[in-house]
């Protein structure tokens, strides 16, 4: 009998659309801005062992916490570095140096893990529609939806080939439907010779400490805005994913100070920020990675251990994603969220009271408009809900 438990609950951790949907949600996450992590390394002046370094402590805090936050609350939680934060250090950095840049990290962490604990992100995100989450989020998958198709103008064999076999598996075999066309996507590239994995360095990472440097300059002018690149272009759209996937009952606070938290730990090895997911979450949380939205959890789990093996391997991570091509990734990370996009267009659209709201939060969302520093997902939102109120408003 217990034979029989132990190879049911194997089984249940081994189905293969849970393993490939945390491949392909760290595959997109490290390609699609990976290099912007390595420009803002070379902006605080890091040297070969301080990058490695960096690679080594964002895998490990977002593989530890993507693992722990989903067992936790029974929730595909994927957490992620912040992109908008890299790209602000790599133009913010300036000549501050490595261990001031370490202060930065320290205090935009500080003021993430004060925001979770006060509670006052979870009083934001309370107050914002559930059409509007959804909009919001089709707006930010758009853009990756369309590189599917844009893709095959430089790749028309690859990705024609592999969205050929994402029709056909979805008519008998939907759960790999995704996987079998990542398999024949990955078996063209190596036919093709396009994908030269002998070349690549496996030697482990190794940590790198750097004290940090703390000047109040650094900190009003590069912390603050980090943290608030930090929370409105990631941690809101992070949180607004989770709600629109029925993910309501997982409460913002704890989530929100355990990444900081991280940030606090890891910071000081070039884990410069930690915050929740929204394009690689939206992968877990997709019916592809398992049709009972209860045990889609375990994709975000296998995320956050292919998270930790880039962290071993961190010396590997740089020359590995600089040979995937591009289209390679554009393609399956299209498939992978049409799913996801369709049923968030479906909650944006389904309250006709809201529809014109939902609109203007799509659209903004996916203008990829920047006020003040700040990314469309968080402006998005904002128009949204000024527009429902203003039209609420007018009928009542």
């Amino acid at each position: 009998m217990a034979s029989h438990s132990f190879v049911g609950l194997a089984s249940s951790w081994l189905r293969v659309s849970h393993i490939s949907s945390g491949l392909i949600a760290v595959l997109v996450g490290y390609t699609s801005s990976v290099a912007i992590v390595f420009q803002a390394a070379w902006a605080a002046g890091a040297s070969d062992a301080q990058l490695v370094s960096w690679m080594w402590a964002l895998g490990m805090g977002m593989g530890l916490t993507c693992i722990a936050l989903s067992l936790i609350w029974r929730a595909p939680i994927l957490t992620a570095w912040s992109t908008p934060g890299a790209a602000l250090l790599a133009t913010s950095l300036g000549d501050l140096g490595m261990a001031q840049a370490i202060g930065v990290f320290l205090g935009c962490s500080a003021l993430i893990t004060l925001s979770g604990i006060t509670g006052g992100f979870q009083k934001i995100m309370d107050w914002v529609p559930a059409p509007l989450a959804s909009a919001m989020l089709a707006g930010v998958l758009l853009r990756f939806g369309m590189d599917l198709f844009a893709s095959m103008q430089g790749r028309p064999l690859l990705v024609l080939t592999m969205f050929a076999i994402f029709l056909l598996a979805r008519r008998s075999l939907a759960r790999y439907a995704v996987p079998l066309a990542l398999l024949v996507g990955i078996l063209i590239v190596l036919i093709q010779d396009d994908l030269p994995l002998a070349a690549l360095d496996w030697t482990p990472a190794l940590p790198t400490w750097t004290s940090p440097a703390f000047s109040f300059h650094a900190f009003i002018g590069v912390a603050i805005p980090l943290f608030i690149v930090t929370m409105t272009s990631q941690n809101v759209p992070g949180l607004a994913v989770l709600r629109a996937n029925g993910y309501a009952r997982v409460p913002a606070s704890p989530l929100i100070t355990i990444t900081g938290a991280t940030g606090l730990v890891l910071g000081p090895f070039g884990g410069f920020s930690f915050n929740l997911a929204a394009i690689t979450a939206a992968i877990c949380m997709s019916p592809d990675a398992d049709p009972d939205a209860t045990q889609r959890y375990r994709a975000a789990v296998w995320a956050g251990l292919f998270y930790i093996l880039t962290g071993i391997f961190g010396a590997t991570v740089v020359g590995l994603f600089a040979a995937i091509p591009f289209e390679l990734v554009a393609a399956i990370a299209g498939l992978a969220l049409l799913g996801t996009l369709g049923s968030s267009m479906h909650g944006a659209l389904r309250d006709a009271t809201m529809r014109e709201a939902a609109a203007v939060t799509f659209l903004a969302t996916a203008s990829g408009m920047t006020l003040w520093g700040i990314g469309s997902a968080f402006w998005g939102l904002v128009l949204g809900i000024i527009a429902f109120r203003v039209l609420a408003a007018g009928r009542s």
